[in-house]
């Protein structure tokens, strides 16, 4: 990847309840639990001194949350397109469930009843790649993980269905660029975690977690 050509960050919002318990978070509009609010402060240090020409997040408060505690509320605008997938039925439910009931399922094939389909999804996601291209600048956007995955696969044009490959922890940070072109465009960065605390059980506070960072084009 050639530092030449403007990158875009996608940061996933920090831990809510349901993120813990594994439940589908599409519309409904949860808080950050504390570890959630210490983990987005984690990405203040982990952006510490990258300027961006555009900042956009969703205007689910988890994102605008995370935004804010990342030092980017001021400069931050909100897109709708960047909002969660819309779950319809499967709202707050576990995948373990919806498996029990409907085996085979996959979001990114199949959608949710009641919800959006893959192809709508994809549809935004290709309307916010389509006004981050137009930036002349680096880009950081502020969403949560379904839309993000679905974001990062509708950028290096392949089918949505191959977002199910890609997985995002809570307060991650990817990025996305080109290598040799603007007609190239790839994922350089997926998942960082570095920064990322989980709580301390005995003391409750956040302490380092020890993960890798996924470069994936090299």
């Amino acid at each position: 990847m050639s530092n030449s050509f403007p990158s875009v960050y996608l940061a996933r919002h920090g831990e809510t309840a349901w993120s813990v318990t594994g439940q589908h978070t599409g519309l409904t509009d949860l808080p950050l639990t504390e570890r959630g609010e210490c983990n987005a402060r984690q990405l203040r240090e982990r952006l510490g001194g990258q300027t961006f020409a555009k900042v956009f997040t969703s205007p689910l408060q988890r994102a605008m949350r995370t935004c804010e505690l990342s030092g980017f509320g001021s400069a931050a605008q909100i897109d709708r397109d960047l909002v969660e997938w819309d779950y319809g039925e499967y709202e707050g439910r576990l995948a373990v469930d919806i498996l029990a009931e409907h085996p085979g399922w996959q979001l990114f094939r199949d959608g949710c009843p009641g919800g959006e389909s893959p192809l709508q999804v994809a549809g935004r996601a290709d309307r916010v790649v389509e006004r981050v291209r137009s930036v002349q600048g680096d880009v950081l956007l502020f969403s949560s993980g379904h839309f993000l995955r679905m974001l990062a696969t509708r950028w290096v044009g392949m089918e949505s269905l191959n977002a199910r490959l890609l997985m995002l922890g809570t307060a991650s940070l990817s990025g996305l660029g080109y290598e040799h072109s603007l007609s190239q465009p790839a994922i350089w960065l997926w998942n960082d975690t570095h920064h990322v605390f989980i709580a301390n059980e005995k003391k409750d506070v956040c302490e380092p977690r020890q993960l890798a960072t996924n470069e994936v084009t090299r």
